[in-house]
């Protein structure tokens, strides 16, 4: 059985994910009683309002809290987690070193999605522990590959996913925003202009995802001459990728700022 503890936005993308596949073995914690009954009527799963009742059903837990919350539920469950348990942290700036303090389990994992999840279409990045078996990763894999795609690095390179993947939505849909603005200013309405630039990201990221690489979509599009050509000048000759690089630069270091340290 899958267990979360928590039944937040996040969990509710993994449950749904894992409902389109027909996996209904799923038992979810959550303080808010109208939030259960919900949850219990979308999805058919069942719930409890106990921590504690997760952690006794299900062999793999998902920890689904804000990371504000994370010391109260480790110290809440440290007695009841046992070997037997694969716990999966989705919490932000909560290293495996924290977890590895309270938990009585070296199948601890943990995982940044992103907010495509809501939409089935993540990338989740998975940290291990060191030394664990496949057999213990594979199961975890499949349960955020119900919501889009899985990469597994080092925890190290955790704040630059955090930066890249986690935040990277908010960033595009920024630049989203700043070309329905030009595009507005410039002479169209709102609503057309919404629809051109959010259809035209839409499609480039399916060129993107069927494998052509993000130089061969460009040349496709440009022609010697041509319109592309004299709009990717303006681009070329200005600092776009310094202001990228300090972007990512500063959501890595507020991404430091915010992890958990060792106590």
């Amino acid at each position: 059985m899958i267990g979360f503890i928590g039944g937040g936005n996040m969990a509710e993308a993994l449950i749904r994910g894992l409902a389109k596949e027909g996996k209904k073995n799923i038992i979810v914690s959550e303080p808010v009683s109208e939030r259960r009954r919900y949850l219990e009527s979308c999805y058919g799963i069942k719930t409890t309002s106990s921590n504690a009742e997760v952690v006794k059903s299900a062999e793999i837990i998902i920890l689904a809290v804000k990371p504000q919350n994370m010391k109260e539920v480790l110290e809440e469950i440290k007695d009841i987690v046992t070997e037997r348990h694969t716990v999966v942290s989705i919490a932000a700036g909560v290293p495996l070193s924290f977890l590895k303090k309270y938990l009585k389990t070296d199948r601890l994992i943990r995982v940044m999605p992103n907010l495509a999840a809501t939409v089935g279409e993540a990338v989740s990045v998975l940290s291990l522990s060191e030394c664990l078996e496949m057999k213990i990763v594979v199961p975890v894999r499949e349960i955020f590959m119900s919501v889009g795609k899985v990469v597994t690095l080092p925890e190290n390179y955790i704040d630059l996913v955090t930066a890249v993947s986690g935040s990277g939505p908010g960033f595009l849909c920024f630049i989203v925003e700043q070309l329905i603005e030009v595009a507005t200013e410039l002479g169209f309405t709102e609503e057309v202009a919404r629809e051109l630039v959010t259809q035209t990201f839409i499609g480039t990221a399916k060129l993107l995802d069927s494998g052509l690489p993000p130089d061969r979509v460009r040349q496709k599009v440009t022609s010697p001459g041509g319109t592309t050509e004299a709009g990717l000048k303006i681009l070329s000759e200005s600092p776009l990728k310094e202001i990228l690089k300090a972007t990512l630069n500063a959501a890595i270091n507020r991404a430091k700022e915010l992890s958990y340290k060792e106590e």
